[in-house]
């Protein structure tokens, strides 16, 4: 079965190695194969990885689109420890995204590397707001992803 993707105006998507940018009207694409493909609205740059989730997300991004996890595996366990040792209630979307990588199943973690980026501007809000209690972690409510 196809992937129906539809673009809008001026839209890009990446799928496999290329770049591919719409033109000036709506499309809609049926892909077949096993490339890695990523809407422009998912993917982040080193310039807009401006935090700890984010940089995990963008770890695991170069992973899924290179399908080289050993080549992002050290920068990856290296950014892991960090958030954790800086929020240790992340542990549980970190235990997940890791899991899917282990079976392989990097956009699985990119989708929950995302929830660890809500998450983590959950907790952000909370420290500026003042408040002393954490939000709760979604991510150990034993619910899938």
């Amino acid at each position: 079965m196809a992937l129906k993707v539809e673009l809008k105006p001026g839209e890009r998507i990446v799928i496999g190695e290329s770049v591919i940018t719409n033109d000036n009207q709506r499309t809609r694409l049926f892909i077949e194969g096993s490339a890695p493909i990523l809407r422009e609205k998912d993917i982040l740059t080193v310039k807009t990885a401006n935090s700890p989730a984010k940089r995990i997300y963008l770890a695991v991004q170069m992973m899924y689109l290179s399908k080289q996890v050993n080549k992002f595996q050290d920068d990856f366990f290296k950014l892991v420890n960090d958030i954790i040792d800086a929020a240790p209630s992340s542990i549980g979307y970190v235990t997940k995204i890791s899991n899917h990588i282990l079976n392989n199943s990097l956009y699985k973690a990119l989708k929950e590397a995302r929830n660890l980026i809500e998450y983590e501007q959950k907790l952000i809000s909370h420290v500026q707001s003042g408040s002393a209690s954490l939000p709760p972690d979604p991510a150990e409510d034993g619910e899938p992803s």
